[in-house]
């Protein structure tokens, strides 16, 4: 019978598998919170409403921006494609979704879905995308 010291090691022999599970999840989810934007331009503009009341400039633009940074970001993450860019990218766009949060008043538990993001991100950028990707190691 093996020891846990031997478990340890073959797990840690397949850290990339937990990766992949990361990055699976993480880009299952950006694409699930902005597809309902790509597909219909009233929540586009919905969006972009909200981003006006909250200062932004060029609503509809920034709108645009973010749903497609995430949505690009969310299939290069999923797929393991210059995965540490796209993090980058996506850590700028969540930060600035954190900071929105904050300067609502909202609680950690309605900042958590983006710092959850913002997490990944920094993980991905530090990791790659691992063995089960697109892109070479």
């Amino acid at each position: 019978m093996g020891s846990i010291y031997d478990l340890k090691e073959k797990l840690s022999s397949k850290a990339y598998i937990g990766i992949f599970i990361l990055r699976f999840f993480v880009g299952s989810r950006l694409l699930y919170g902005v597809i309902d934007n790509i597909i219909s331009w009233e929540r586009m503009i919905e969006f972009s409403g909200f981003l006006h009341i909250n200062g932004f400039p060029f609503p509809v633009i920034s709108a645009i921006l973010s749903v497609y940074i995430q949505a690009i970001g969310g299939l290069l993450i999923l797929i393991g494609y210059h995965i540490r860019l796209a993090s980058l990218v996506l850590v700028i766009n969540f930060v600035i979704a954190v900071l929105v949060h904050i300067r609502l008043g909202d609680s950690i538990e309605a900042m958590t879905p983006a710092l959850a993001i913002v997490s990944c991100c920094f993980a991905f950028i530090f990791t790659g995308a691992g063995r089960i990707s697109i892109s070479k190691p």
